[in-house]
């Protein structure tokens, strides 16, 4: 079996920046299992993946655009400290809010009496990713998987909730 549309894939890897500094990697923990095709996974990996078998090992660039997207200078915003009435405000915080768009994650960037600067894209937008892939496990996902876009099981192959 080959990965391939609706497979549950378990993998190890490892993400670095352009200047080969290590953002995340699953070595020495369990591996992150996924549902193949339901955007579990960023799109340009998912593409990378697609055809490979269990015991495969792959290097992948992925450009922003089939990541995380284009950093947008616009997401960059200053508003009044007043906004988080008498919340305690630090740098690196996270928070969702609602937008005209629909739900939006923040960073907090900076923090004064006055103002904090928050930041809406996501913390990897704009950088090209590097992976370093091996395929641990690859299976046919069940009926109820497919329905709910979203691996079940247990140990690795747990989603982490009840149904």
């Amino acid at each position: 079996m080959t990965i391939q549309l609706k497979s549950v894939v378990a993998i190890h890897y490892t993400i670095k920046d352009d200047e080969g500094t290590e953002i995340e990697s699953t070595i020495g923990g369990e591996p992150m299992v996924y549902l193949h095709g339901a955007g579990n996974i960023i799109r340009g990996l998912e593409l990378a993946l697609l055809g490979k078998n269990t015991g495969d090992k792959i290097q992948a660039t992925v450009e922003p655009a089939e990541a995380y997207g284009e950093f947008i200078a616009e997401m960059v915003q200053t508003v009044p400290r007043s906004v988080f009435a008498d919340q305690d405000v630090e740098v690196g915080m996270r928070f969702n809010t609602k937008t005209e768009h629909g739900p939006l994650s923040f960073t907090v960037k900076d923090v004064s009496e006055e103002e904090v600067i928050v930041d809406g894209n996501h913390p990897l937008a704009g950088q090209t990713l590097h992976f370093d892939v091996s395929v641990e496990a690859l299976r046919e996902a069940t009926e109820e998987e497919l329905n709910h876009g979203h691996i079940h099981g247990t140990g690795h192959d747990s989603c982490g909730h009840q149904h």
